[in-house]
């Protein structure tokens, strides 16, 4: 009932059109109701009156049945077009709940869950849902109304005969309902399983350069294999028992026309009834069979958009991590004093990742996290914008704990340039502008300008309407990074989070980001995680965070001068450049 409820509340804004489809529908039911009736009146009446009064009523009779036809043909019309707009729109009023809700849900979620199954749900699961919402109602109402109408004037005929007809019905319904159960749970399952599918395909054709640089292919096609395999077997069972309820079905429908003959035919002979009021009758079992098949469609269409629909709810039901507190209020006027108090954090079911970290960053300095992966640094910079929330302890911007803020405001003011830079299928204006989809073309080219890479896209045939590619293909990874630093640059926030921002770039390159960063830095709070040391020379702040916690803090030189967990980094770069020692100690004493 609770997932019906919500069903039917997509048929809210439609009132209107559903109503007049439902009265269409009624109104063809009728008329097909009638038909038998017209018949079977004119025989007992008009049929046996004069040859004249006969041809004088055929005009009349041509008319009436005319405007009948044409009423029913209008009404067919509408129900078979205005309906199944009906079910478009509902098809995309969920779908678009459903995107909505994707982009609400936290971090977490997209940890646990595959982008293929998510678009498994978006679209192959309301295609089904559409074509339920609109045939499901109205074949329903239709089937409904024609055996109910068709009984009560088969009962007007012969009650002995309709209770026999009704006996098989009720046989039938019986077995129908236990196989309509079994074809649930077989829809439910096929459902998991192509999801399964385009999990696969996804995950593979996302990794196509992985996949081809490892020659993989052979790996791949067999992992797809086995989702396929897994999807051809729910499909297989689920259409023996489809089989099963259909061969079941049509074969109660067949006994409906042997018992009625032989039935009819003995009360015939009884002297219960009478011939003509028999054929009659067997006109009325042929609008009383129609919509039973019509039912045990419906009972396919039901199941697949049920079980469709049970899937969508899933994830519109599942409530986002991260949210506005009801009296979240806007973060304006930042200034960029960033305070971590005794912050602790772990992922779900998992040893935790940072353990009472305290961090006090002034306004417009600059903080450097290095060390190991998996010590927490990307984590530690996750928490600032709410990606994820703190486990205990607070973090505070200006003073105040940033869950006080609403989530839009509090990412507005803050920017990041990530590691594993990701860039939307467009052109590279597209990408650029993301960081401010208001921007003049005049402030997308300076922001380029900014992170040196406007003259590359002045040389590019299309300039800055160059496609990009799917995450950015055509372009190198330099070039790719230096798109998403043009991103920051036009956003302009107060507070700057750089996750290894020129990891992707060859030195030289680096050396001309660098500049810029550090031009994009001043008077900005930033928080740096690098692993070349030679970017983080300037910051204000070092700390060394390692599997054990922040194990050193202090500046460049400070930490040289204590020969410790940095030093030892900050030496086994140059040694994998092959400097000798002589160098090294130059380096040092120069820093």
């Amino acid at each position: 009932m609770h997932v019906m409820k919500k069903f039917i509340g997509y048929y809210k804004p439609y009132k209107k059109i559903f109503f007049i489809d439902m009265f269409c529908a009624m109104m063809i039911s009728l008329i097909d109701l009638a038909f038998p009736q017209i018949l079977n009146y004119l025989n007992d009446t008009l049929y046996l009156d004069t040859k004249e009064a006969i041809l004088n009523s055929l005009l009349y009779l041509f008319i009436g049945l005319l405007i009948m036809y044409i009423v029913r043909a209008v009404c067919r019309f509408y129900v078979s077009g205005q309906g199944h707009i009906m079910g478009a729109r509902m098809e995309s009023d969920m779908r678009q709940d459903l995107f909505d809700h994707y982009e609400k849900l936290s971090f977490s979620y997209y940890d646990k869950n595959n982008t293929g199954e998510m678009m498994s749900r978006l679209v192959s699961d309301l295609f089904d849902i559409s074509e339920f919402a609109h045939h499901g109602p109205e074949n329903l109402f239709i089937s409904l109304l024609k055996i109910i109408g068709s009984f009560v004037l088969l009962s007007f005929i012969h009650i002995p005969l309709t209770l026999i007809l009704l006996s098989v019905t009720l046989i039938m319904l019986v077995f129908s309902y236990y196989q309509n159960k079994r074809m649930q749970a077989t829809f439910t399952d096929n459902r998991r399983k192509i999801a399964g599918v385009n999990a696969s395909l996804q995950d593979s054709l996302a990794g196509i350069r992985v996949v081809k640089s490892f020659a993989n292919e052979d790996l791949e096609r067999e992992k797809f294999y086995q989702s396929n395999d897994r999807f051809l077997k729910s499909k297989e069972n689920n259409y023996n028992i489809m089989g099963i309820f259909y061969g079941g079905n049509n074969f109660f429908q067949g006994l409906l026309y042997l018992v009625i003959l032989v039935a009819g035919g003995y009360f015939v002979a009884m002297g219960t009834l009478d011939p003509v009021s028999l054929a009659t009758y067997a006109l009325y079992i042929n609008i009383f069979v129609a919509p039973i098949e019509i039912l045990v469609e419906f009972t396919e269409m039901f199941q697949k958009g049920f079980s469709g629909f049970k899937r969508f709810l899933e994830v519109i039901e599942t409530e986002p991590e991260i949210v506005d507190r009801p009296d979240a209020k806007e973060l304006k006027d930042v200034k960029g004093v960033i305070d971590y108090q005794d912050v602790s954090f772990a992922y779900t079911d998992e040893e935790p990742v940072l353990n009472h970290v305290n961090i006090h960053i002034e306004a417009g300095k600059s903080v450097a996290l290095v060390g190991p992966s998996g010590g927490g640094k990307t984590t530690l910079c996750s928490l600032l914008p709410r990606f994820y929330d703190v486990g205990d302890g607070s973090i505070s911007i200006d003073g105040e704990d940033i869950r006080n803020f609403t989530l839009h405001s509090l990412r507005s003011s803050i920017g990041i340039v990530q590691q594993d830079v990701y860039l939307f299928a467009g052109s590279i204006r597209d990408n650029i502008a993301y960081g401010k989809p208001t921007a003049s073309d005049e402030e997308i080219i300076e922001a380029a300008k900014k992170a040196n890479i406007h003259d590359f896209i002045e040389a590019l045939p299309d300039g800055y309407d160059t496609y990009v590619g799917e995450r950015g293909t055509r372009l190198s990874g330099g070039q790719k990074q230096r798109v998403s630093i043009a991103r920051v640059f036009l956003k302009n926030p107060k507070i700057l989070i750089l996750d290894e921002a020129t990891s992707a770039l060859d030195n030289e390159s680096e050396r001309h980001i660098q500049k810029s960063l550090e031009e994009l830095a001043k008077n900005r709070t930033s928080i740096t995680i690098a692993h070349r040391l030679s970017t983080i020379r300037n910051a204000d702040e070092i700390i060394v965070i390692t599997e054990n916690g922040m194990e050193e803090r202090g500046t460049h030189k400070e930490l040289l001068a204590k020969n410790g967990v940095y030093a030892n980094y900050y030496r086994l770069q140059f040694e994998g450049l092959d400097y000798d020692e002589d160098t090294i100690e130059t380096i040092h004493s120069k820093a």
